[in-house]
C-alpha cells in the first residue's frame, strides 16, 4: 500500500520496519464513531440507521496476528449529524489514546471524516509534535451489505497505522492520504488531495 503523493510536493512518508508479531504486538486503539460503515437495516422503519455497532463482527472476520486492538466505542452517529463538539471529542480521544498505544484507527462517517481529520491534525500540532500515526477510515456502503468496501477499508487502515510515520491520515480504497489537504471527492466516491 503506497501513500498517494501524486499531487504533493512532499516525498512519500517512510514505512517503519516490521515488528516480530510473535514477540511484541502492535497496540492499536480503534475508536468507533458510527457512519455508513456501521449502519444496519431497520426492518420496521425500512431504513439504514446507526443503531448498533457491527465492528466486532467485522474484526472477528480478519486475521489480526501481531496486533492488540483496544476498542473505544465513542459514539454511533451519521457524520452528517456531528457537531463541532463531536469533532472536538474525537480529536481529544485520538490524542489521549495515542499516548498509550502504538497507533490509532478511527472508524468514521465519510461525509465529515475530513473535518475530524483536520481537527485532529490541528489539535495535535497545537500541542506539539504528532507522535503516533492516526488513521481515519470509513465506508461508502454499510458492512451489512453483501457488496461493501467496509472490510477492505478497515483492513487497509489497520495495516497503514502499523506502517506509516507519525501523522494523521485517511486510508480507503487502496490509498493513504496525509492531512492536511484531504477532501471527500463526492463525484468519485473516495478521498483526494484538495
Amino acid at each position: 500500500m503506497n501513500p498517494d503523493t501524486s499531487r504533493s510536493s512532499t516525498p512519500p512518508f517512510p514505512c517503519t520496519a516490521a515488528r516480530d508479531p510473535d514477540r511484541t504486538p502492535f497496540r492499536i486503539a480503534l475508536i468507533s464513531t458510527g457512519g455508513t460503515i456501521e449502519k444496519t437495516y431497520d426492518e420496521f422503519g425500512g431504513v439504514l440507521a446507526n443503531r448498533m455497532s457491527v465492528l466486532d463482527l467485522l474484526l472477528a472476520s480478519l486475521s489480526l496476528r501481531g496486533v492488540q486492538i483496544d476498542r473505544v466505542p465513542l459514539m454511533n452517529k451519521d457524520s452528517l449529524e456531528m457537531t463541532d463538539a463531536d469533532h472536538d471529542l474525537i480529536a481529544d480521544t485520538a490524542e489521549i489514546m495515542s499516548r498509550n498505544h502504538d497507533g490509532v484507527v478511527i472508524v468514521h462517517g465519510t461525509d465529515r471524516l475530513a473535518v475530524s481529520g483536520h481537527r485532529i491534525y490541528e489539535r495535535l500540532r497545537e500541542h506539539g509534535a504528532i507522535a503516533k500515526p492516526i488513521v481515519l477510515t470509513g465506508a461508502m456502503l454499510p458492512y451489512e451489505l453483501r457488496r461493501t468496501d467496509a472490510t477492505q477499508n478497515v483492513t487497509e487502515a489497520l495495516l497503514a497505522v502499523q506502517l506509516c510515520a507519525p501523522g494523521v491520515y485517511v486510508a480507503m480504497h487502496n490509498r493513504v492520504l496525509a492531512f492536511p489537504g484531504v477532501v471527500k471527492d463526492t463525484t468519485r466516491g473516495t478521498f483526494a488531495r484538495g
